[in-house]
């Protein structure tokens, strides 16, 4: 039962950090509300429907391996497990354009790496003792970029370790915080095949990690107002006293306390002094409206091509680019021809372009860099009743689905450790 004297949480920001704070929090002591600025929850994982292909589509395309703990418990909370699928066991096609040849990563179920002895599971033409190169990345504790560390002409590189940490670092690994790709390594890569099962959504991924929370909310009384811009607020004595929206002004008492759970430039503009990173990189994302093929994979890992991973859904197929500045400036017709292209070649499809949508974000996350890295700020704030939530603050991840949560979940923790507090 809510207690009024508990006070209220106020969560600033409805996108996957929020909404697994509320997640967490719903249920206890204290009212819950979150604000959004946009008309919609979910943020990057939002999906929407699309009047150009007439589709739903993802505003980004998301995998969930197992080792992302905190996703899939987030997914089994708010009771949307039914909306992932992943296979029985841990496999990764791939392709390489500038040969045509094709091959699959096996990684197999095992708790540990030992896809890496098999000549038929690990990646083509390298040996066991390649994967020692690992060692100075695993080993290594100060941060650094990964060109350092890492050979970049090695196959094994090549053909495993540059897309898969270009893919969850957004930037060219050369560059990469060596920290941040130690961290997924370790819980993804070097758990073995058992923490690497890719889960995918089996429609559009609002269906399974948004409109599922804005449900499980509502059912546990939790408000949520969209279209409410926090531009500002005002402090004394230590403590958030007012918080100021577009729509008004909202006043604090001294047990309400706020997560702020914004992109990193607005938290950057609202917070006076907040250290924030401030560079980003882009994504690309294209959606087609065409039934794949029968067989087709539904991940597919694409080398020396202009498309990186391409994702066979029912009735659709996409592709994702990272670290996508490069193309950004492109027309979106000739942006369009050239992924559709890869497409077609791959999968023997017509190369007539089928009805398209290409989704540009060029503030999609922090520049994964050694630097911008450092720049991430603790959930904890010099104001007692303010805590930051967002992939962008200092989880120990890359700005990923599973960093988000972790921070939802860590500033809602913060905030349940201070009403206990209260006298």
């Amino acid at each position: 039962m809510r207690s009024p004297d508990r006070g209220t949480v106020h969560i600033v920001g409805a996108g996957l950090a929020g909404l697994a704070a509320a997640v967490e929090l719903a249920g206890a002591s204290q009212r819950i509300v979150i604000h959004e600025a946009m008309r919609h929850a979910g943020g990057r994982c939002r999906s929407y429907s699309d009047a150009a292909t007439g589709m739903t589509i993802d505003n980004g395309t998301h995998l969930v391996l197992a080792g992302n703990r905190s996703v899939l418990s987030y997914v089994r909370t708010i009771g949307a497990e039914a909306e992932l699928h992943a296979p029985t066991e841990a496999q990764f096609p791939f392709v390489d354009l500038a040969d045509a040849r094709r091959w699959i990563l096996r990684l197999g179920t095992a708790r540990l790496p030992w896809w890496i002895l098999s000549r038929r599971r690990r990646v083509p033409d390298t040996r066991p003792r390649d994967y020692l190169a690992l060692a100075r990345l695993l080993a290594f504790s100060a941060d650094r970029p990964i060109g350092t560390l890492l050979d970049g002409g090695s196959r094994l590189y090549q053909r495993l370790l540059r897309p898969f940490l270009l893919a969850v670092l957004n930037i060219d690994p050369r560059e990469g915080s060596a920290a941040l790709a130690r961290t997924v390594m370790r819980e993804t890569l070097m758990q073995g095949g058992r923490a690497c099962r890719p889960f995918l959504a089996r429609g559009a991924i609002g269906d399974a990690l948004v409109e599922p929370a804005l449900r499980y909310l509502k059912a546990r009384g939790v408000s949520v107002f969209f279209g409410d811009e926090l531009v500002g607020f005002d402090a004394h004595d230590g403590m958030l006293a007012r918080l100021d929206f577009t729509a008004g002004p909202l006043h604090l008492s001294a047990h309400d306390s706020v997560i702020l759970a914004v992109p990193a430039y607005v938290a950057g503009s609202v917070v006076p002094g907040l250290r924030v990173p401030v560079l980003f990189r882009g994504i690309v994302n294209a959606h087609f409206r065409i039934d794949p093929p029968a067989g087709v994979p539904p991940m597919l890992g694409v080398l020396n091509g202009t498309s990186e991973w391409i994702f066979a859904h029912a009735g659709r197929m996409s592709a994702t680019i990272s670290d996508a500045g490069r193309l950004f400036d492109l027309p979106r017709q000739r942006l369009a021809e050239m992924i559709w292209h890869d497409v077609s070649r791959i999968h023997g499809l017509p190369e007539t372009l089928p009805p398209w949508q290409i989704v540009r974000e060029r503030r999609a996350t922090f520049a994964a860099t050694p630097e911008q890295n450092a720049l991430r700020p603790d959930a904890v704030t010099p104001w007692r009743n303010l805590f930051l939530a967002g992939d962008w603050t200092a989880t120990g991840l890359p700005a990923t689905l599973e960093g988000a949560i972790r921070s939802g979940r860590r500033a809602a923790r913060l905030v349940a450790a201070r009403v206990r507090a209260m006298p």
